[in-house]
């Protein structure tokens, strides 16, 4: 099951994706995409790694590339976040297909486990950027299409409450 999960920045869809992760009976794998930044971005980690303590997830580092987590086809993914993996492939690699391999990734990483909630940002726009970051926000964009397209519930979060657009999630409630 592939659970995209949408919303703005600071909307709060990481602490609901934590919040349903934690009701699944399976083991739990938090897949960490950031590479922080500075004091801000070391800041945010923290946050997160507040957020969810207590929750049973094991937490894998994964800025590129999501082929490498090693988890059973009963375990719940929670991928943090779409936009950070697409970023990494795109400036760390420089790779012209960024688009399509976190599509690829995250499509396969649904195909071996049991559950993938993806969490995304959406509503990017990159208007008054220079043209690599107009770039990426036309492909998170894209992607983010891509993966409401594939995906068996998509959910947006509106300033912490969450709006089914697509399908079921049994852990909302």
């Amino acid at each position: 099951m592939l659970i995209l999960l949408i919303g703005t920045s600071n909307s709060g869809k990481s602490r609901f994706a934590e919040k349903i992760a934690s009701r699944f009976p399976g083991p739990r794998i938090y897949a960490a995409t950031m590479v922080p930044c500075g004091a801000a971005g070391a800041a945010r980690v923290d946050k997160h790694r507040r957020q969810r303590a207590g929750r049973g997830f094991v937490t894998v580092e994964c800025p590129r590339g999501l082929d490498g987590i090693s988890a059973g086809k009963n375990a719940l993914v929670l991928l943090e976040d779409v936009s950070n993996l697409l970023a990494n492939e795109m400036f760390g690699r420089h790779d012209p297909r960024a688009e399509d391999e976190a599509l690829r990734q995250i499509v396969s990483l649904a195909g071996r486990v049991a559950v993938v909630i993806a969490v995304t940002i959406g509503g990017v726009s990159g208007d008054g950027c220079d043209e690599p970051t107009q770039n990426y926000a036309a492909a998170l964009a894209h992607l983010n299409e891509q993966l409401a397209e594939a995906a068996d519930a998509v959910i947006e979060i509106r300033a912490g409450t969450p709006l089914l657009l697509k399908g079921e999630c049994p852990w909302i409630g």
